[in-house]
């Protein structure tokens, strides 16, 4: 079963390496989608693929890479992404 969400991370995860992390683990996950920065601070990422695997991501999320402090993982269901692979768009 395919599950597409759209998820904003917050908390301590500009500067930290998170898009790039986000990145390499979407695609060691096979997933679809893409991975910004917002203003805000937050970074946003739509993450579609195997509903398993989408909550796996989801799950490795709310740690992130080693600098980062998460304090949130927001999810909603979206539609699905029109490309494959993962990736990293500008700021927004």
């Amino acid at each position: 079963m395919t599950k597409s969400v759209l998820t904003r991370i917050e908390g301590k995860v500009q500067g930290v390496w998170y898009r790039n992390w986000t990145v390499e683990n979407a695609k060691e996950l096979g997933l679809n989608g893409w991975v910004r920065n917002r203003t805000d601070g937050s970074v946003e990422a739509l993450f579609s693929g195997d509903a398993e695997i989408v909550d796996k991501m989801l799950k490795r999320c709310e740690d992130g890479p080693e600098l980062a402090r998460v304090t949130a993982v927001l999810v909603e269901i979206s539609d699905a992404p029109t490309g494959v692979g993962l990736h990293k768009f500008p700021t927004v």
